[in-house]
């Protein structure tokens, strides 16, 4: 499957993973989210927004988004900023790394971002 944009990434569903992607392969996806960076096996965001209520609106949103996928990130909350970090646990074997749902969700947090 050829993914040419974030566009297309936000337009896919999550599918149970079991294998994770290579690392050329998580980097070109990763190069279609330029405000995602690869972090320690994870792929990481930080959200910046005016206060608390509008991050807790962003992260609400984000919940419901990512539990539709059933796939969830790491989130970390604070005032005025949120950090999601996702990676797929189930893949290499249960070792964990990145997947295309990992992608896929970035793209849609982003989505979300930009309507924040």
């Amino acid at each position: 499957m050829t993914i040419l944009d974030a566009q297309h990434l936000q337009a896919l569903h999550c599918s149970p993973a079991k294998d994770a992607l290579d690392g050329e392969e998580a980097r070109r996806l990763a190069a279609l989210l330029p405000h995602w960076r690869l972090e320690n096996g994870k792929l990481v965001r930080e959200f910046r927004f005016a206060d608390y209520y509008e991050t807790l609106a962003f992260v609400n949103a984000l919940a419901y988004v990512t539990h539709a996928e059933d796939h969830h990130p790491e989130l970390t909350v604070t005032y005025n900023r949120c950090v999601a970090r996702y990676d797929t646990h189930s893949v290499n074997q249960g070792q964990g790394g990145l997947s295309l749902n990992d992608f896929i969700c970035a793209a849609k947090a982003d989505a979300l971002a930009e309507r924040a």
